[in-house]
Order: C-alpha cells, then sequence, then structure tokens
C-alpha cells in the first residue's frame, strides 16, 4: 500500500558532508564537472580513443539527463519534479527538449538553490511563458508539496546523497499523481551483501566520508515496491558510464588515486549504475 497522503515522514536534515561538497564552491562550474552539470556522463557514442575534451564532458552530461528524460515519456503539456536539480541545468532541458508545461527544481542546499535561481534567471523571468520553472528548498526524504501534484518525478546522480531510502519511496508515491511516472538513476550496490559499504569506504573516499552512501538496488527496488509503486524496471548502464568517467578522469588524476577507484569498484562487481523506472498505480 502506499503511504497515506496525510503522512509526513520527520524532517530531514544535511549531512555535513553533503553541506560541505555544495556549499562553499559551484561544482558545476570546475573542470571535473562544467556546463552547469554535475554528474558522471554517459559516454555512449564518445570518442574515448584520444583524450576527452570539454566538449565530449558536457556532451556526456547532457546524454545522461536526455537518458533519464527519454525514460519518462511522454512528457509534454505534464508537471515534473527533480528531485536534487543542482543548478536546474536539466530542469531547462526538459523544458527546451520535452515539452514539459511546468517543472519544479527541489534541492536541499540552499546554495545551490541560490546559484540555481541565478544560472536560470532567463527562464524564471520569461514573460511570454511565465511560471513554467520553479525552485524549493527540500530534502528528497521530506518534500514540500501537496500529494498528487506531478505527473513525473526524476532525479539524476543524488539518491546516493539520499539518507533513507525507504522514505524517499514514500514522498515520491505521494506526490506522484495516479498513473504518474518516476525515474532514479545513480550508482549503487549491486547486491545487498553487508561487506560492500565497508570495501567501498576503502576505496573511495566519498564513501569514507559520508557523502555517498552504499546504498543497493535490492534496498531501492524494495523501498518502491513498499511504497505502493508498481512496475519497477532496472536497467545497468555501467557500460556507458565507467570506463568513460574513468577516460575524464583520467587527465586530471593519476593511477592509484582514490577517483580512480570507481572503474575498479565496477570491475570487481561493488558498484554500479542504474536507471530505475517505477509508476504509482491508478486506483
Amino acid at each position: 500500500m502506499a503511504q497515506d497522503p496525510g503522512l509526513r515522514p520527520e524532517p530531514q536534515t544535511m549531512h555535513a558532508a553533503v553541506e560541505e561538497a555544495y556549499g562553499p564552491g559551484d561544482l558545476g562550474g570546475t573542470p571535473l564537472f562544467g556546463g552547469g552539470f554535475i554528474n558522471f556522463g554517459h559516454w555512449q557514442g564518445i570518442d574515448l580513443d584520444g583524450e576527452p575534451t570539454e566538449e565530449d564532458r558536457i556532451r556526456s552530461q547532457q546524454a545522461l539527463y536526455r537518458h533519464v528524460l527519454g525514460t519518462l515519456a511522454p512528457t509534454a503539456g505534464l508537471r515534473v519534479l527533480e528531485v536534487g536539480c543542482g543548478l536546474g541545468t536539466g530542469c531547462a532541458m526538459a523544458l527546451a527538449e520535452y515539452g514539459v508545461a511546468h517543472v519544479t527544481g527541489m534541492d536541499i542546499h540552499p546554495r545551490q538553490l541560490d546559484r540555481a535561481r541565478r544560472a536560470q534567471a532567463a527562464l524564471l523571468a520569461d514573460a511570454d511563458r511565465p511560471g513554467r520553472l520553479a525552485f524549493a528548498q527540500g530534502a528528497a526524504e521530506d518534500m514540500p508539496f501537496p500529494a498528487a501534484a506531478f505527473d513525473r518525478v526524476y532525479t539524476v546522480e543524488a539518491a546516493q546523497h539520499f539518507r533513507d531510502l525507504g522514505a524517499f519511496a514514500r514522498e515520491t508515491a505521494r506526490v506522484l499523481t495516479p498513473g504518474g511516472r518516476a525515474a532514479v538513476t545513480s550508482f549503487f550496490v549491486p547486491d545487498a551483501h553487508p561487506d560492500r559499504p565497508g570495501q567501498l569506504a576503502g576505496l573511495l573516499q566519498t564513501f569514507a566520508d559520508g557523502l555517498d552512501v552504499a546504498h543497493s538496488i535490492p534496498e531501492l527496488t524494495g523501498s518502491l515496491e513498499k511504497a505502493g509503486l508498481t512496475g519497477i524496471s532496472v536497467t545497468s548502464i555501467g557500460a556507458s558510464v565507467w570506463p568513460g568517467w574513468d577516460r575524464w578522469l583520467s587527465t586530471m588524476w593519476r593511477p592509484g588515486t582514490w577517483p580512480r577507484n570507481f572503474l575498479r569498484a565496477y570491475r570487481d562487481g561493488l558498484l554500479d549504475y542504474y536507471t530505475v523506472t517505477a509508476e504509482r498505480p491508478v486506483g
């Protein structure tokens, strides 16, 4: 059964590592990311034999959003929520390329939202098509919206920061309209083996310091099902993410440094990148 729309979870506080990572500086403006995006990228069709260019990097990040938004089709004329919107660049893409009527970008970090409002100022002030874009502060586990407020909900490379997948799933089910669809893409542990969190913390600093959480795919799918969502589909896209991400990292980080261990974790079966979709049943 889906959560009673009248029930709300306990308010969520921002983890210190998340506050630090997204507070002082603009990650979307760094060479590691760039183009206003903050994701590892979907590198299918991008030549990795030579050294990737900044243009390649931005294309990879755009491609990841297109991959996710494409799983939610049809989207024309619908109300859409992005959970963990960062600088709002994906929201702008949803408006420009996918015909949504209205998109709300939600983020837990107030500094990110300040940056998003500056970055998307032209869209926010568009007098010809007013009200198509909005930003709101909120946690994935405690969304500040009424029940059935959105036709589509998606999140791109943010779920690894969520502290409670069960609460996120319940909130997603609550804010979706009957028949509405959700898409989650990020990196997860393929199985529920209890050693995985420690193994990842030994390889990757972001897991050791708590920025990233070693959520498993069974945990995510179980949470979505328990929240009442159906039609759950899991697709690994790791082959299109990890080699390209590591190739880009190789332009900045030497072999043996911890960021290069993402590819190692993937090859060792400790971590993969997935797209997971689900829907709220009608009735």
